[in-house]
């Protein structure tokens, strides 16, 4: 009995160092294009914007180079995607660096991931957005930002906190300071959750007050010049919504570009620099034509 257990014993401890060699020699996922830029950035400071659930959220602020306490500088507010569940703000961090570049205060948003047993839903991803907007406004002059200049940026899930940060009414922490207003001055959204529908993405992750959170079904008169990078082989967050909520935004009057990409799948310029570099060029063409200046 003894010597069997000593074989098992022995056969065990096989096990755990098979299993050892095997996770040193698996090799880590490959960054893509994008994710290859963020991995050699990192924000000027880092602030926090809201303490909830006794944790601190936090703003990656990338400072352009002289910036001064007097400035009045435009500000790119930007926020990662992953499903309302996973990645980070570094996500973003090459187009907040980007825009730092060209003079801008450019931030990259933390909030709050939905994940099993945290209670945390999509609801409170969107009030954390309206909150960092929110926050980023009445903190204007000391971050040096122009407080009528706020352009809320995007991708996939992070594309639809930025649209609710213009169309979700009423979506806020309890006993925020709603006087301050959370609208963007424009909104760049790149493959955003635009229609939360069955026919859309998010639909069973929301629930069935799905409807108060489609940026599809919340368009009206008044929202923020917006543009919109979608690859028309989407099948995560479809092309279509992103169609039919560029047509319902010009038929409210407002100003919506779509750049759709032939083919492309989601988050596709985040895989393909020259896709990438062209949606840079695209995004300052049309914010330079809506009034915001480079340095």
């Amino acid at each position: 009995m003894r010597t069997l257990l000593r074989m098992i014993g022995v056969a065990g401890l096989l096990m755990v160092g098979i299993g050892r060699m095997h996770a040193q020699t698996t090799p880590p996922t490959p960054l893509d294009y994008v994710g290859q830029l963020a991995a050699k950035l990192e924000p000027t400071r880092v602030l926090v914007y809201k303490r909830v659930g006794g944790r601190d959220l936090h703003l990656n602020v990338f400072e352009p180079e002289g910036l001064q306490a007097t400035d009045r500088r435009a500000c790119f507010l930007s926020i990662h995607g992953g499903g309302w569940t996973g990645l980070q703000p570094r996500r973003q961090y090459p187009f907040a660096a980007h825009f730092a570049k060209l003079g801008f205060v450019a931030i990259c948003v933390e909030y709050r991931l939905v994940k099993p047993g945290s209670g945390t839903t999509v609801f409170d991803c969107v009030k954390d957005g309206r909150s960092a907007m929110r926050y980023v406004r009445a903190h204007a002059a000391e971050l040096g930002v122009d407080p009528q200049k706020i352009i809320a940026n995007g991708g996939s899930a992070g594309g639809h906190i930025a649209a609710g940060t213009a169309l979700f009414d009423g979506v806020d922490e309890p006993a925020e300071d709603t006087s301050v207003s959370c609208l963007p001055n424009a909104m760049v959204l790149c493959f955003p959750v635009i229609d939360t529908s069955p026919a859309g993405y998010g639909n069973a992750k929301i629930g069935a007050r799905w409807q108060e959170l489609s940026p599809l079904h919340r368009v009206r008169p008044g929202v923020a010049p917006t543009i919109i990078f979608h690859g028309t082989g989407d099948t995560v967050t479809p092309f279509s919504g992103a169609q039919t909520f560029c047509d319902a935004m010009l038929k409210a009057g407002n100003r919506c570009e779509l750049m759709p990409t032939e083919g492309a799948a989601h988050g596709y310029l985040m895989r393909d620099r020259a896709l990438y570099e062209q949606a840079l060029r695209q995004t300052e063409a049309f914010l330079k034509s809506e009034g915001f200046t480079f340095q």
